[in-house]
């Protein structure tokens, strides 16, 4: 199964968890009949300590695991925040470790409105496209002056981080979730029973880090999603061409036409991506960075990531750093 996580705290917005939990569960649902091929959503709720939480609401929820006995989320959610977030973030301060180990293991993790300050609060934004609920912009920008604040976005996606400023918005996240964890069938099975209006506006309000996901074509889309999600396992193009139903040679015509490059070339650029995240943000060694990424050989690794940037993964690591310490 692929396991769901939503994070749970006081002054929580259960809708903000509620919500894409019932459309998941649809999703399950629907999935025996449209795709029975593939895994179900595993759903858990987990909080820094196993004890109910009061939401802003007058609801008290329990959460099935605490933070220690759920390190294995496929995705995670992060829940909206009522008024400031401060003191919450301050309760859970335990989240930063946490969110960094699923970040490093690939995790995809999503945050709704106040609830992405859990994501920058653990320095995976820094230097990443980010939004967060409208009242908190300026707060949010004083408060992590190294994220760069979409403030015209209701999406933001850098990886596999993702940040929605509403729930309305988080809905919209959520059937492209569905669609890339299981296929459009599924998605649009959920979009039709929760809102009609959901997946219309996913593209055109998102601010993609990779400014070349922009196009007309929706298979294509899905393709690049789903690489985003997939860095670490092997990607063949026949296979990814049988995925979503096309010939290798229509599969690499289309792909290239809409995004101006090969398969393989998005595929390596997606990974090199990924690979500076992790130098930046992570301990990880160069040869675990690889293997996270899909690559069996250091050295090929190495080889791709200086023929990109100019610099050996060491050296990136070694440089970027340098500026960030300098610059606090």
């Amino acid at each position: 199964m692929n396991k769901v996580a939503f994070v749970l705290t006081d002054q929580m917005l259960a809708t903000s968890s509620s919500w894409p939990a019932d459309m998941l569960n649809s999703a399950n649902q629907a999935a025996k009949t449209l795709c029975p091929e593939k895994a179900a959503f595993e759903l858990v709720t987990t909080a820094v300590e196993q004890r109910p939480v009061r939401c802003q609401s007058p609801f008290m929820l329990t959460p099935s695991h605490t933070l220690d006995d759920c390190l294995d989320a496929h995705l995670i959610y992060l829940p909206a925040l009522w008024r400031n977030p401060r003191p919450t973030l301050k309760a859970n301060s335990a989240l930063t470790p946490w969110l960094r180990h699923h970040y490093e293991n690939g995790s995809i993790i999503s945050g709704v409105g106040t609830g992405c300050c859990f994501i920058a609060q653990a320095g995976l934004l820094d230097y990443k496209p980010a939004t967060t609920h409208w009242y908190y912009f300026d707060q949010f920008q004083q408060q992590y002056p190294l994220v760069k604040l979409k403030r015209q976005h209701f999406i933001t996606q850098s990886a596999n981080i993702y940040c929605a400023a509403s729930i309305n918005s988080l809905a919209d996240l959520t059937v492209h979730f569905i669609g890339q964890f299981f296929n459009l069938a599924v998605a649009q099975h959920v979009e039709r029973h929760f809102s009609h209006e959901i997946r219309r506006a996913y593209e055109h309000v998102s601010y993609f880090e990779d400014g070349n996901i922009n196009h007309s074509d929706e298979s294509v889309l899905q393709v690049q999603m789903w690489i985003k999600n997939n860095l670490g396992k092997t990607l063949a193009i026949q296979d990814l061409a049988e995925q979503f139903s096309m010939s290798p040679r229509n599969f690499t015509r289309r792909f290239k036409e809409a995004t101006g490059k090969t398969p393989l070339q998005y595929i390596q650029d997606a990974r090199i991506t990924m690979a500076r995240d992790l130098l930046q943000s992570s301990n990880l060694s160069i040869g675990d960075i690889a293997d996270k990424l899909g690559y069996n050989d250091v050295s090929h690794f190495t080889y791709l990531f200086r023929r990109k940037l100019d610099l050996t993964p060491s050296q990136y690591r070694t440089t970027v750093r340098a500026k960030l310490f300098h610059e606090e």
